[in-house]
């Protein structure tokens, strides 16, 4: 599989990484995980604008274009043929002294990770509420950077189980995110679904699914929730960038509609319309009903 690096297209078995790179070392570093559909990759633009605000956080100076993310993805598709893959977007502080740094990583290395990708079109999953608490996030808000143990702990305690997804409560008891999610419910035709100010990642596709239902005029609300108000919805759903949208079935003894779930299964089918054809959600927002 051939990955980019720095500008440089290289076999996997040719990649090298620096000991002193400091996204090795301290963790300093950010990523975005997407998907192609037939090689569009959808949302890709809000993508860069996530990444880009988070390696500013981190103190990297790298700043990666729109045009230059798509000339990149197109080509690293024609080298591994392939029309529907993963893809994750990699930026490290690159190789620096040992020892913490106070300057701006002006060495940083990008790279674009790529393999094909077949999941089935239809999933579900149950939900279990972990024992282990969300952290909070290290900088002034949640990014996806290299400091992943707490995820890494609650997806141990879960264990290898495709179809179980773990969710997160705060330290003070309110509903979170998954591990690898964010997560909706539906209660009196109402979607709620946690605030940022919980702690949890601002997900791509949570941003996109709050925007169908702003359009669509579809109540929702974002807040602090217990557990409880979660476990006395109708229906609910956990969402990503790569697995989509995804009807949970039941959490412990609690079942939810799951594929049955009229919302749910609207977001959906909403979702699949879309996905083959725009860059950033707000393409959405502007009323391209050629697609709904």
């Amino acid at each position: 599989m051939y990955l980019y690096v720095n500008g440089e297209y290289k076999k996997q078995d040719e990649l090298q990484i620096s000991p002193f790179d400091h996204g090795f070392l301290y963790g300093i570093g950010a990523f975005e995980t997407l998907r192609t559909y037939n090689g569009h990759p959808f949302l890709l633009h809000d993508h860069i604008d996530r990444l880009n605000e988070a390696v500013r956080e981190l103190g990297i100076d790298l700043s990666l274009s729109y045009s230059e993310a798509e000339q990149i993805i197109k080509r690293l598709l024609e080298l591994n043929h392939l029309k529907n893959a993963y893809l994750r977007i990699n930026v490290s502080a690159g190789a620096e002294e040992l020892g913490l740094s106070a300057a701006p990583y002006k060495n940083p290395v990008l790279i674009f990770f790529i393999k094909e990708l077949n999941l089935p079109e239809r999933l579900t999953k149950q939900g279990v509420i972990l024992s282990v608490r969300r952290n909070t996030p290290e900088g002034s808000f949640r990014i996806k950077s290299h400091h992943f143990l707490n995820n890494v702990l609650a997806k141990r305690e879960i264990g290898d189980h495709p179809k179980t997804e773990g969710i997160f409560l705060t330290h003070s008891g309110y509903v979170a995110e998954g591990i690898v999610s964010n997560i909706f419910w539906v209660k009196n035709n109402t979607v709620y679904t946690p605030a940022v100010s919980t702690g949890i990642l601002n997900g791509i596709t949570r941003q996109f699914v709050l925007t169908i239902l702003e359009k669509h005029r579809i109540p929702y609300e974002e807040g602090l929730y217990p557990l409880d108000h979660l476990l006395s919805a109708q229906e609910a759903f956990i969402t990503n960038s790569l697995q989509e949208i995804v009807p949970i079935t039941h959490i412990g003894q609690t079942a939810f509609a799951g594929e049955q779930g009229i919302l749910t299964n609207r977001l959906i089918t909403i979702y699949k319309k879309v996905r083959q054809h725009i860059l950033t959600r707000s393409e959405f927002e502007v009323g391209d009903e050629q697609w709904v």
